[in-house]
């Protein structure tokens, strides 16, 4: 069975691009979300696999969504998308709970990597 994913990310080019890797591998997309707020409630109504979560988002930053999806759920794997040069707030996510992360730009083996990581698979 497809692993099932929640793509968090403002920008529709980067839910777009992230989309196209995950489908390409074998994952289900079951939800995308633009901001904070919306992971959250879109993480409980769907209850995917993993998230791969945006930092700078409105409303809810990414590590805001992150504490609350891991108190609602301590086994949630999280992967944090930051831009480089947000060293500071990838180490703040990964208190937070996040799983691990990437750095944008990426390539699609990097993300593919990072995930299957942080699935054991």
């Amino acid at each position: 069975m497809a692993k099932r994913v929640l793509i968090v990310d403002d920008a529709i080019f980067m839910r777009d691009m992230i989309r196209d890797i995950f489908t390409a591998d074998g994952f289900e997309v079951v939800g995308e979300a633009v901001h904070g707020l919306e992971a959250i409630e879109k993480y409980k109504e769907l209850s995917p696999d993993f998230v791969t979560m945006d930092i700078v988002m409105p409303f809810k930053s990414g590590i805001e969504a992150t504490r609350e999806i891991i108190k609602f759920d301590p086994a949630a794997k999280i992967i944090m998308c930051s831009a480089l040069g947000q060293e500071a707030l990838v180490m703040e996510a990964i208190e937070s709970g996040a799983s691990d992360f990437v750095v944008k730009p990426f390539r699609s083996e990097d993300v593919l990597a990072v995930v299957h990581k942080v699935l054991g698979v």
